[in-house]
Parts: C-alpha cells; structure tokens; sequence
C-alpha cells in the first residue's frame, strides 16, 4: 500500500515529535571534583518532563534522595533543590570515601539513567625537609630530602636555590593502599661550595587541590671553608722615601684569626709605618680607648688624694713640737706664775731679752 505524500509527510513529522520527546526526557548530569573536607553540589537536570519523579544514588546504589524525600540518614546530604526539571543535592565535609560513580534516574518506561563521577582530592601535608646537619664543611657532599604525605592524586616536588629552579632530582612516590593517597619524596644530591653559604633551599609543593598557592619548606646553608688572604698595595712601583699602603684582606668562615705581618719571615723593621687593615682585627676600634683614659684619670685623683693626706699629717706633726716647746721651763715651777715666766718662748722673757740687749 502505497501512502499519500500529505500522509508521509505527517507520519514523518510525527516520528520527529517522539524523538525529540524521548531525548527532552533524557536525565542530565557532570562531573564534579571538590577538595577533601570540601563540600560536592550533585545536579541532575531534565529537559522536558511530564511528572515523572527523579532519584539520587550513591556509588553503593544506596537511595539518598527520591523527589524531595530523603532516603538515606546521612546528616552531610542535605536537599538543594527538587523540581519536575531538576534535582540538585549537596554532600559536605567530603571524605576520600565519597568518591565514585553516582546515578541520576528518571523513572520513565524504561528507566532512564545518567552518571556523575565524584573525584576526592587528598591535600599533601606539609613538607619537610631532612638530612642537614649544620654546620657543612667546603666540599662535602650533601642530600637533602623533601618529603609530603596526604596528596591524591601525587603532588609533584620542586627544589630551588634562592629563586633558581634545581633539575635532574631523583623523586620517588608511594601510594597508601588503604587511603588512595600518596607519600612523595624528593632527594636534592651536591657537593658543598662555599658559594652555597647563606643560600636559602627551598621544597616546593604543587598540586591541584592547592588553588595555586604552593606550599614551601627552606632550609638555609652554613657552609665553612678555609680562608684566603690576599695583599693590595697602595702603589705597583714605589719610590725610595715614599710611603706605601698594603692592605691584608682575609676572608673565610668562620672568621680567620687577626692578621699577623711579618717580612722575610722576621719582625718588620719599622712597623709603626706600616697600614694594617684587617677587618677582624681592627672591628670596633675606630675611637679612643676609653678604658685607657679612665684609668689614667683614676690614678691621677689617687695621686693628688694621697698627697692632699701626707701633706695634712706633716702640717699637724710640726705644730705640736711647736707648743711642746713652748711648754718647757714650767715643769719644777712651784705655782702657775713662776711657770708662767719661766716658760720658753714667754713675753716676759722676750721683753728681757729685749730690754738687756738695749
């Protein structure tokens, strides 16, 4: 039998309305990624539907939520949403657990279905850095060691010296079977130089669950090494009379001891005209030695003191002979008025003496 165009033309239009029904009722959903501790948003979207209910399952195909009714006692699984079109539901404080395939149903004639995968990313720990034992001699070897636990997927290490990237590093990494998560190790392997002291390392730790905010160890160098000397004239060819600078620099670590001059392996013939600039020696003494002048100052007033005192005593010895003297001559006097004229020294017999010589 041979159809009509008119017919064949409605037979075809009405085979386009079913497929384009059967597709509008078609569940939809994504993938979602969160941080573990994080909260994960689940949605499940329908174009066209003629109210026909729509359900949440877990990986274990266990019911969380069917319309707008919870199925599972879960108090992290929380409603955001429940339409005809749409059922969005969140999880929070997200484990390492949660993660796998979850299911989307609408219960048409069959059962239509869509899967969400819900990937858990483990934050790497802290890293820490090993193997430094301070202080480092000048040409030994070293090996540090970076190491984080916690990270899924693996983090990735990087090392640094100041802010110079460091290749070739042997890195190595260990899942945790029981967790998902793995422990990485990064080993930084060189010889000791004494450029490398005061050098800060640093072990840096990327990963997607950082939001592009690394996390760092440093571990800061002391290097030791034997010093150097060297001596800078202040002239290439000087003149005979003319007077020369030579300056000593000396520099290692730790600090070399006070320079010490000498000349043909002897004393120098005149040292009180030789500049000696060593930055050990001579720290800290670019003004008067003040304990030198307070300890001529003391001696002086002790001086000056001990002579104010003797000078005293001698004053007070002279003045009692003076009235010990004046006293003679009164001893056998039977009263006070023949001792009185008798005296030494008395005016009685001063105006004697100066009447008989008149």
């Amino acid at each position: 039998m041979r159809l009509r165009p008119s017919a064949l033309l409605r037979f075809y239009s009405l085979c386009g309305l079913l497929i384009q029904g059967s597709q509008g009722q078609f569940p939809l959903t994504q993938n979602v990624t969160v941080v573990e501790g994080g909260t994960a948003n689940l949605t499940c979207r329908v174009d066209q539907n003629d109210n026909t209910s729509l359900q949440w399952s877990n990986p274990a195909q266990q019911t969380l939520y069917f319309d707008d009714k919870k199925a599972l006692r879960d108090n992290r699984i929380e409603l955001v949403r429940a339409s005809w079109h749409e059922l969005s539901i969140s999880v929070s404080d997200v484990s390492l657990s949660d993660e796998g395939q979850y299911t989307c149903s609408l219960f048409t004639m069959p059962v239509k279905t869509s899967k969400a995968f819900l990937t858990v990313l483990g934050v790497p720990e802290k890293p820490q850095i090993s193997g430094f034992t301070s202080p480092v001699m000048e040409g030994e070897r070293m090996q540090l060691t970076c190491k984080t636990s916690g990270s899924k997927p693996a983090a990735d290490i990087r090392w640094f010296k100041n802010d110079k990237e460091i290749k070739d590093v042997k890195y190595l990494k260990e899942e945790d079977a029981n967790r998902r998560t793995f422990t990485v190790s990064s080993t930084l392997d060189f010889r000791a130089d004494r450029s490398d002291d005061g050098v800060v390392v640093s072990c840096r730790v990327d990963h997607e669950s950082l939001n592009s905010t690394p996390q760092i160890a440093r571990q800061v160098l002391e290097i030791h090494y034997t010093p150097s000397v060297k001596i800078i004239s202040s002239s290439s060819w000087p003149e005979e009379g003319q007077s020369i600078v030579l300056t000593c620099e000396s520099k290692g670590k730790p600090l070399p001891e006070p320079v010490l001059w000498t000349k043909d392996g002897g004393e120098l013939p005149d040292p009180e005209r030789m500049v000696v600039n060593d930055p050990n020696a001579l720290a800290g003494q670019t003004g008067p030695d003040h304990a030198l002048i307070g300890g001529i100052v003391a001696v002086v007033v002790f001086v000056t003191l001990c002579s104010i005192i003797l000078l005293g005593r001698y004053l007070a010895r002279h003045k009692g002979t003076y009235l010990t003297n004046e006293a003679k001559g009164a001893e056998d006097a039977p009263d006070a008025d023949t001792a009185i004229i008798n005296a030494e020294g008395s005016q009685v017999n001063a105006e004697e003496k100066k009447e008989y010589f008149i």
